[in-house]
Order: structure tokens, then sequence, then C-alpha cells
């Protein structure tokens, strides 16, 4: 499986679970299709930052 704390791992378009801000205590994952990439550095240690198409905005834990 792809690692989402890496950023070339994820690409527009990708189906991935994210987890939103408000969700970070409960760890409850959000499904979507990637928009936009929104962390800039190659990696981090929490995930990649994305938007989804829904238009919700996450950190990568599951990349399909």
């Amino acid at each position: 499986m792809l690692d989402g704390c890496e950023r070339k791992n994820i690409k527009s378009g990708m189906s991935v679970a994210i987890v939103l801000k408000q969700d970070q205590n409960t760890g409850y994952l959000t499904d979507g299709i990637v928009r936009d990439i929104l962390t800039k550095s190659a990696r981090h240690p929490h995930g990649i930052k994305v938007r989804l198409m829904s238009r919700e905005v996450g950190r990568v834990k599951e990349i399909y």
C-alpha cells in the first residue's frame, strides 16, 4: 500500500481516505477523490494535506 505521508504517492483524481480536522481524536476516515494537494513539502509525518472534490480538507491516511 502507498504511504499517505509521501507527496509523490498522491495525484489529483486518486481515491483516498482522509482524516478531517474535527475527526482527528476519533480517527474517523472520510473517503473521496483528490482535487488539490495542499502540502508543499515532500513528506509530512501526519499525512499529506489534500482537498477532495467534495471540498473537504484533511490529511491522507489511506490510498486506494
